[in-house]
């Protein structure tokens, strides 16, 4: 009995197996397709020349003009920290002193205008670099680039690099843009990962003002408002400074940043999508021109390091102010440098007309960001020296000093005003005491 149930279990597996296959087979197309069909099926091609696109010819003329740029600093082992306090800082204001590496701190993108090396990028690409250079992606070679001239409150800058021998971009002319027309971007979103990526959209609005909470080089907080073009093509980290190009091929914008669904400018419950900003060409020519004309001062918003130095500078020439180093906390109003707090009677500095309240933000050239650095510029020189002195002078900063703090409820608007002090010894004391930071 059991031999026979599993003769007949078996009987029925193959049945229905059976009968599976005949149903596929049904539905089965048996016909044989000849060699000659096959190949007409599969081996296909595409006549490039039949494929219009008002973006393609643009592209292939500009898509080599965009290069890289990368931003080198120089990086110290031991971690920098401004000072505590409300308006001044203790020690030297920059905590301990540390190997210092050169890194690659950040990398953005340019366009090359001129066959002589000038490419145009973003200010914020190159800002506080030590070092920058520029790759050419045709064979990623790398190239020392000089910044030949920046405008920060702009965003802008214009470096130039020797040997770079690339097809320059045309200038093309941001106020004949019009709401609707295509917008072509062509820059390296995350580097060398995804370098000339070209993505297209069309100009959303040509008259988009943004404001923007920036510091100059001397680290004093102020807010600019630039007009800038919207579009809704892709802008990613790392477009940067590239090229926003009209079907000309036209260089008519530089891509400097885009908005989010967690930028601060929206609230925390907003979907945002495709908020690109450019900045206007025409906005940048001004600089070119300036550059190209060799009018242009080369400068690289670099700041001079504190040198910690505690010679008292007994019997050696010097301003005749007492100084302290201003930290972090002041540069709402304030840059950052060394505030006058005394100045000696008849001494050099008040005879060149140094005020107490005065912030020294640089001296002969160099960006003095501490009392330290002040000393370290001036140490060295000699009686009758002649000092190049650059100090911010705000309105009732001298009222303002107080004893162990600084009243910013009373500093208004400010400028930075040139001095030139000739130095002479004035005492067997020092004038220039590189005083403790909390003590006036």
């Amino acid at each position: 009995m059991k031999k026979r149930f599993v003769a007949l279990l078996s009987v029925l597996c193959a049945g229905v197996l059976a009968a599976g296959t005949m149903v596929m087979n049904a539905g089965a197309d048996t016909t044989t397709l000849s060699e000659e069909e096959i190949s007409a099926i599969v081996n296909t091609t595409t006549d490039a020349s039949q494929v219009t696109s008002p973006f393609t010819e643009a592209v292939n003329k500009v898509r080599d003009s965009v290069v890289g740029i990368n931003n080198y600093q120089r990086m110290s082992s031991s971690n920098y920290g401004y000072g505590y306090g409300y308006g001044f800082g203790f020690g030297n204001g920059f905590g301990g002193r540390g190997e210092s590496t050169e890194q690659l701190a950040a990398t953005g993108s340019g366009v090359v205008i001129t066959k002589y090396g000038h490419v145009l990028t973003n200010y914020h690409v190159i800002e506080d670099a030590s070092r920058v250079t520029v790759t050419d992606f045709n064979d990623n070679s790398e190239h020392e680039a000089t910044v030949a001239g920046y405008d920060a409150d702009l965003d802008i800058a214009v470096l130039q690099v020797s040997g770079l021998d690339l097809a320059p971009a045309q200038l093309g002319d941001s106020d004949q843009l019009q709401v609707g027309e295509w917008a072509i971007v062509i820059g390296n979103p995350l580097s060398q990962l995804f370098e000339r990526t070209v993505t297209v959209g069309v100009v959303s609005a040509v008259d988009r003002e943004v404001t923007d909470t920036n510091y100059d080089r001397y680290y004093r907080r102020y807010t600019t408002t630039n007009t800038m073009i919207q579009v809704d093509a892709a802008i990613n980290s790392g477009n940067s400074g590239g090229g926003m190009f009209n079907i000309l091929g036209q260089l008519t914008g530089i891509p400097a940043r885009k908005y989010s669904s967690n930028s601060s400018f929206f609230s925390s419950s907003a979907d945002v999508d495709n908020i690109g900003l450019c900045i206007p060409i025409n906005v940048a020519k001004p600089l070119i021109e300036e550059v190209l004309r060799g009018s242009a001062a080369p400068g690289k918003n670099a700041s001079a390091a504190a040198s910690g130095s505690d010679d008292p500078m007994v019997n050696k020439p010097r301003l005749g102010v007492t100084v302290t180093t201003l930290s972090s906390a002041v540069n709402a109003k304030l840059p950052l440098g060394a505030m006058i707090i005394s100045v000696d009677h008849s001494s050099p500095a008040e005879e060149a007309g140094l005020l107490k309240g005065d912030v020294i933000v640089e001296v002969n050239g160099v960006t003095t960001n501490s009392s330290s650095a002040v000393i370290e510029q001036i140490q060295d020189l000699k009686e009758g020296d002649t000092v190049r002195v650059k100090v911010y002078r705000a309105q009732g900063a001298s009222e303002a000093i107080g004893q162990n703090s600084l009243n910013l409820e009373n500093i208004g608007e400010g400028e930075y005003m040139d001095f030139t002090v000739v130095l002479r010894v004035v005492g067997a004391q020092s004038s220039l005491l590189p005083v403790e930071e909390n003590v006036l």
